[in-house]
């Protein structure tokens, strides 16, 4: 009896020191206020039930995540795992709810980062010309077009390291946000590294979200890009999510990454934030020619449900959303992902420099299926007048517009 009560002791003493332990890296670990998604601590693990089972069963979310704790996860047998992630899925979303979202390039090129998988990247040649950053009207009317074709979500993409000396180009990222808003859309932004101060800028424009990501685990990381390191990257998700914009945050699969590894390496990274992405944007690398990625094996659908069916009992509250290379997956295999927890989807002309399922194809798919567009709070966060009807056009007639619209504009 003596020996089970000092048994008992030690092992509470254990355990508190392991509950202290922080599983998440930031270039400055410095002190979190309201650092869960709750008020409430999450749940003890029930003594006797697996990892597995407690990931099914949970009722909120929880960032305490161990890697081996996710490898269990992951590597469940895939149907057993793809019917776990939609059950946990119902639980916290309406599963027949899929976001159409619109990405436009705003900024095409000349980027300095070294991005191996990435067109836009100065170091390569892919043929691609570089542009300077798109006019605010000619954003506004492509986002008009977006609404009209279903999307509520409009994402605005810049090819640059970061947003450091353009101030020019920051006071006219700042009206097209609030152009995007006033058309009860929810406004998303990728600009590179951004610092507290810009991200305070832009949350005071009534941006919605800001996409930065990581990519792929830590230890893969340097195989992939060398100008910019893993902690710049959290650093920039830490100063979005201080300023109160929600973190878009996800990876690329094909990177010529170890799966069973890299893939819960970039699913433990975010996870363990003090708060989980809000979005989690899982890309099917589009090997672009002049790239050092060009060559790569496609990335395996089992792979790919894998990771999202894991990501979904990991986060489960997130939106989990197929964005780069979906147009090479049979509406099959993308029917595959949505069941196994994915909910949103890049829809339109072009995702940057790839190219996207179009808004008729996908209007299709969701008719076939019983899917319907995802109606979330933060599109209906500012109220709009009614807006007049009108014929859906390209985005190529506003690119054109823009050709000497603006002088003096940064490149």
């Amino acid at each position: 009896m003596e020996l089970a009560m000092m048994s008992r002791c030690v092992a509470r003493k254990a355990s508190s020191k392991v509950s202290s332990v922080r599983h998440y890296s930031i270039v400055h670990d410095v002190p979190r206020v309201a650092a869960s998604l709750s008020q409430n601590p999450p749940p003890a693990p029930t003594p006797g039930r697996s990892v597995f089972d407690q990931a099914v069963n949970a009722s909120i979310p929880r960032n305490t995540w161990t890697k081996e704790e996710i490898t269990e996860i992951h590597q469940r047998p895939l149907m057993e795992l793809a019917f776990a992630a939609g059950t946990v899925h119902r639980r916290f979303h309406k599963p027949s709810a899929v976001q159409l979202c619109t990405l436009m390039n705003i900024k095409t090129g000349g980027c300095t980062e070294d991005c191996s998988y990435c067109a836009q990247s100065s170091r390569y040649k892919t043929n691609l010309q570089a542009t300077k950053l798109s006019t605010v009207d000619s954003v506004i009317e492509a986002a008009k077009v977006a609404k009209a074709n279903g999307s509520n979500r409009f994402c605005m993409g810049a090819a640059w390291r970061d947003m450091r000396g353009r101030t020019r180009g920051m006071k006219n990222i700042v009206e097209m946000v609030k152009g995007v808003r006033a058309l009860g859309m929810e406004a998303c932004v990728t600009l590179g590294m951004l610092d507290k101060q810009q991200a305070r800028e832009l949350k005071e424009a009534g941006l919605t979200a800001y996409n930065h990501n990581v990519d792929t685990s830590r230890e893969h990381y340097p195989n992939v890009i060398t100008t910019r390191s893993y902690d710049e990257r959290l650093q920039t998700l830490e100063n979005v999510r201080e300023a109160g914009i929600h973190v878009c945050s996800g990876g690329i699969l094909g990177l010529g990454e170890t799966p069973a590894t890299d893939h819960v390496g970039l699913i433990y990274t975010l996870a363990t934030l003090p708060e989980h992405p809000e979005s989690f944007p899982v890309n099917k690398l589009v090997p672009i020619k002049g790239t050092p990625m060009f060559g790569q094996d496609a990335v395996k659908l089992e792979d790919m449900v894998r990771c999202i069916a894991t990501a979904r009992l990991v986060m489960p509250k997130t939106i989990i959303r197929i964005a780069a290379g979906r147009v090479s997956m049979p509406e099959s295999e993308q029917m595959l992902c949505f069941m196994a927890g994915a909910n949103a989807i890049f829809t339109g002309e072009k995702m940057l420099t790839t190219d996207c399922n179009g808004w008729e194809q996908d209007k299709d798919m969701f008719e076939r299926w019983g899917l319907t567009p995802m109606q979330t709070e933060a599109s209906k966060l500012v109220e709009v007048p009614e807006e007049p009807k009108f014929e859906s056009t390209s985005f190529a007639h506003f690119k054109e517009k823009d050709n000497g619209a603006e002088k003096g504009v940064e490149a």
